[in-house]
């Protein structure tokens, strides 16, 4: 009888062993292929050089391809929560893949980290900066440069819509006039009829909300058209596909940014420096390659949220736990000031964006390359 409670003791011990030195778990769902693979293989590129070990456990990266489909998002989160008990969800890199996934994290209790503007939620925090934050520097530009009026093209959803929200306030305060609403979507292989009835309505500049490769067509589409105004994008665009599918025809454009990708031109004041040049070091090294995407920065920005956080939850429960996923929510919930490579970060139980108006910048397209504005 002894020699088996012996048998017991022991094989509880070594189940508490194991249980204390549990991997922690990350599903990773980005867009591999498809229309949003140009900012989801970057993305992919800093997010394989994950740590090995965070504050001394096994990191176990779980990488899945969601081909720019929200289904397929969808898919993965649930792969995610229900075979491989993640114990956090980065992704995705489009608006639509992450609002696939978020109410799949939520009713799992699992911390969703999105690289792609998302409505958020409790289980929900962004990486992205928001959409008043960066429209506020937007605003702030197309004021200092005189525009009384402005026309909008944009997705058909909650990127498109998020910036309109954000921008039609500003634009009433600033009394500058929104003289034409255009959408689209994704998949549009054209935006002709569009352009036309912006061209027409001739303001004085116009805002395109697009991401990656597309963010091209509906500024070439207007400038074949005629239209000789401003041109606006958003940080979606901030990446090299815009110079190079857009060519000449985008060249003068303006574009918001986040911080990460221009370190080597930010003040040594700027709180970001030091990170977006570590950043900066870190992509080009495993890349070979001189330039630099802002997806990627997010990607790089979810490593050292965790670097921090994951410590900070490990105090309380071990990973491949339900009481660990609600310490790694807490942890984000009040780990404070975190400086990353695209701006200062600070989420609370309240505000899962974070971001202050500091944290925008205006760059331009001159000479086939961005370049900051001052």
């Amino acid at each position: 009888m002894r020699p088996f409670k012996h048998l017991l003791a022991a094989a509880a011990s070594l189940v508490v062993a194991v249980a204390a030195h549990a991997d922690i778990t990350i599903g990773v769902s980005l867009s591999l292929t498809g229309g949003g693979a140009a900012l989801g293989l970057p993305m992919q590129t800093m997010i394989n050089s994950f740590p090995k070990t965070l504050a001394g456990e096994k990191v176990n990266l779980i990488v899945l391809d969601d081909a720019s489909d929200p289904g397929k998002a969808a898919q993965n989160a649930r792969r995610f929560v229900t075979q491989d008990k993640v114990d956090v969800i980065f992704g995705a890199n489009l608006t639509p893949t992450s609002s696939a996934i978020s109410p799949i994290a939520t009713e799992a209790k699992t911390v969703q980290i999105a690289g792609s503007p998302t409505k958020d939620g409790p289980f929900v925090f962004v990486l992205p900066q928001g959409f008043n934050v960066m429209a506020h520097a937007m605003m702030e530009h197309i004021k200092a440069k005189g525009v009384k009026s402005l026309g909008f093209i944009g997705y058909a959803d909650g990127y498109g819509e998020g910036w309109l929200k954000a921008m039609e306030p500003m634009l009433k305060a600033a009394n500058i006039k929104l003289v034409g609403v255009e959408r689209f979507a994704r998949t549009d292989t054209s935006v002709t009829p569009q352009a036309l009835k912006l061209v027409s309505a001739n303001p004085d500049a116009i805002l395109v909300v697009a991401s990656g490769s597309i963010a091209p067509m509906p500024e070439i589409a207007l400038r074949e058209r005629g239209y000789k105004g401003l041109m606006y994008q958003t940080h979606g665009a901030a990446s090299p596909d815009l110079i190079r599918i857009g060519g000449k025809t985008v060249e003068g454009t303006y574009v918001v940014s986040g911080p990460a990708i221009f370190a080597g031109e930010l003040p040594d004041s700027h709180p970001s420096k030091q990170a977006s040049v570590d950043f900066a070091k870190k992509y080009q090294e495993l890349t070979g390659k001189p330039g630099l995407s802002p997806f990627a920065g997010h990607a790089n920005d979810f490593i050292l949220v965790m670097q921090k956080a994951v410590p900070m939850a490990l105090k309380k429960a071990k990973p491949g736990t339900t009481e660990f996923r609600l310490a790694l929510l807490d942890a984000l919930n009040t780990m404070g000031r975190t400086v990353i490579s695209h701006g200062v970060m600070n989420w609370n139980k309240d505000d899962h964006w974070g971001y202050t108006n500091e944290t925008g910048i205006m760059i331009m397209v001159k000479d086939g390359k961005f370049q900051v504005q001052k």
